[in-house]
């Protein structure tokens, strides 16, 4: 196992095997996500007070949820560049931080475009809103952060540091409808306890939750691959895979002609 994840730590090694896992990848994350679209939408039941526009919980539940996931894998990636100083992390935590920007910008306008009809207004400073846009404005700094610094070392310790402050933020996001009077409701999934929601609106649910985490795990992977080359342009492997890439190619566009 130790020798697994250390083999992973190299750019080459996680090159080769995160290049084997897209395929799979890609391809749950399409059947869950159509699934749960399809089912979501056209075959789960009407709420009994919010009638179909509640709807969109199917999006923006597994929206926040992943943002908040992604912004804790981004901190823990950094927190292991800054431990063991291992270059992956730095640009597993690069690559991860725009992708947790989107999930947070998507969580919060689901959330507007459902709180219109349900509390009257797009926005409220209620304390779960608030959170989520503080987790959107982490991203967005970590993002600028590193843009705005030309010691790429540096930029990545820095950002990792700040990585690791914005994590007061989570359980602040989490525990916010309970810690003070919020418009938000409380949580309906429960591993501990009974979910509130119905069986036949939770399990949609659920599926879109894990098509959204395999979503980002294609996403993140695709984007990590695509940095690794940058990066390691200049060794003999990415010669050798951009050549054997070419080579792949001009054999494609042989076989298209005929």
């Amino acid at each position: 196992m130790w020798s697994f994840l250390h083999k992973l730590a190299s750019p080459k090694w996680f090159y080769e095997i995160g290049g084997m896992m897209l395929p799979w990848l890609t391809a749950l994350s399409v059947l869950l996500l159509c699934t749960g679209t399809v089912w979501g939408l056209l075959f789960a039941p009407p709420d009994y007070q919010q009638g179909n526009s509640y709807r969109i919980i199917y999006m923006h539940v597994p929206s926040s949820i992943l943002a908040q996931s992604s912004y804790m894998i981004m901190a823990v990636v950094g927190a292991i560049g800054l431990i063991w100083k291992i270059k992956l992390a730095d640009v597993g935590m690069k690559c991860c931080a725009p992708i947790g920007a989107s999930l947070a910008f998507l969580s919060i306008a689901t959330g507007a475009i459902w709180g219109k009809p349900t509390w009257g207004t797009w926005w409220v400073w209620d304390a779960r809103l608030t959170s989520m846009l503080i987790l959107l404005f982490l991203f967005m700094g970590i993002i600028a952060l590193r843009s705005a610094m030309e010691d790429k070392e540096a930029a990545g310790k820095a950002c990792a540091i700040l990585g690791l402050v914005g994590m007061v933020n989570i359980p602040i996001i989490k525990f916010s409808v309970e810690w003070w009077k919020t418009l938000h409701q409380p949580s309906s999934i429960k591993l501990t306890e009974e979910s509130t929601v119905a069986p036949e609106m939770l399990l949609p649910l659920l599926v879109m939750v894990l098509g959204f985490y395999c979503f980002f795990f294609t996403t993140w992977i695709m984007r990590m691959r695509t940095e690794i080359l940058a990066r390691e342009l200049r060794t003999q492997w990415v010669r050798d895979e951009t050549r054997i890439g070419a080579r792949k190619r001009a054999r494609v566009e042989s076989i298209m002609k005929f």
